[in-house]
């Protein structure tokens, strides 16, 4: 007898939800499988920016472009706001604008233009900080409000595409067709585990070949500050942390000026996204802390260093602070990796803290590889 899913999806996080997407639209009959009673890990604790530039070069950023095309459909779908189009990447050293200008010659840079300081200052003189020199502008990015998004993405796999979703679930084993779970047994052809930044419950021998640790970001929610942004808006501290950026030769220079002059925010892994919401707020971050196990205790000098960036990048005082959140991440050598524990099971988890921009993408190369090609490992 047939089981009455095709595929159960573990884990409800945007990794989990993008591949019941995927299958669903593909005819396949989907079941998503959580512990908690929604998202309220890393898929809602950040900024809802789903990014391609300065996405690792390859197949990171192929896949950030397909997933914000995906993105864009999905919220249409679902109701979901695009809250904000674009980037301004603002650059304030001569190696920055060496770095933006060298990534402008890759293939990454298509659309892509550095504008001015005097051109910064005349369209956007809300951000143009004295010591600006100009700004790496975008048109690629969208972004989103992560926490009202990924409910109406829930939403819409339920009514539009029939998906069942078995919340406040846990799951003990995965071995199609039998998905063992608190609540009792669970049938279906196969599965693919989402497992976020859990190494221990499902498949932890094969998670640990890729050396995974996790990494504590912090955030902030600041007062609107009177006026919208134009685009999201990243800093230098950006060019030597992004992938895509950091590659460029023109990087190591910057980064050797960054260890004299801001020696603090590299120590607590700070670089600058802020963003704005609906009701004008920004979400401003973030820090980045690593181990095993990172304590849930954020120190106070790395929110200063957040706050400071964001002046030096902007030039504007930082509205009030009114509210603040940690979130963890997997985090690892590779941005993401698809693993196989057997033909009829994928396990897939996102390293690099770009679930929001990948996953879509991360998603279609899955379900491709699961119903259409042999086990294996893909990164």
């Amino acid at each position: 007898m047939k089981p009455p899913y095709d595929l159960a999806v573990i884990g409800a996080g945007i990794l989990g939800l993008a591949h019941a997407y995927t299958a669903a639209k593909a005819g396949k009959r989907v079941v998503v499988i959580d512990r908690d009673p929604r998202a309220n890990g890393a898929s809602i604790r950040n900024f809802g920016f789903i990014t391609v530039t300065g996405q690792e070069r390859g197949e990171s950023w192929r896949l950030s472009r397909r997933t914000r095309d995906i993105w864009a459909k999905v919220a249409h779908q679902a109701g979901i706001a695009i809250e904000q189009r674009g980037l301004l990447l603002t650059v304030r050293r001569p190696e920055a604008v060496t770095a933006a200008e060298e990534f402008l010659t890759s293939e990454m840079g298509e659309g892509c233009e550095l504008l001015t300081a005097a051109e910064l200052r005349s369209n956007h003189p809300e951000i143009a900080a004295p010591d600006t020199l100009g700004a790496l502008y975008s048109p690629h990015e969208l972004r989103v409000e992560s926490r009202l998004a990924l409910p109406k993405l829930v939403s819409l796999l339920q009514a539009a595409h029939n998906v069942t979703f078995l919340t406040n679930t846990a799951v003990h084993s995965v071995a199609p067709p039998r998905i063992e779970t608190a609540r009792g047994p669970v049938e279906a052809e196969a599965a693919i585990v989402c497992p976020g930044d859990d190494f221990a419950t499902l498949f932890p021998e094969r998670i640990a070949a890729y050396q995974p640790q996790r990494s504590r970001i912090s955030m902030l929610r600041l007062a609107s500050p009177g006026f919208r942004l134009p685009a999201a808006v990243m800093s230098d501290l950006s060019l030597v942390r992004y992938r895509g950026y950091a590659a460029q030769p023109a990087a190591t220079a910057l980064r050797a000026r960054l260890d004299i002059e801001q020696s603090l925010h590299l120590d607590h892994g700070v670089h600058l996204i802020a963003v704005q919401s609906a009701d004008d707020t920004l979400v401003v971050g973030d820090s980045h802390h690593y181990a095993d196990l990172p304590p849930p205790f954020a120190p106070a000098e790395a929110e200063d260093c957040i706050l400071d960036e964001f002046h030096r990048a902007t030039g504007i005082t930082p509205p009030p602070v009114i509210e603040r959140w940690v979130g963890t991440y997997a985090s690892a050598e590779t941005t993401f990796f698809i693993d196989a524990p057997s033909d009829a099971v994928r396990l897939v988890m996102v390293t690099s803290g770009t679930g929001a921009s990948t996953s879509f993408g991360i998603a279609e190369k899955t379900i491709a590889g699961l119903y259409g090609a042999p086990a294996g490992v893909t990164s």
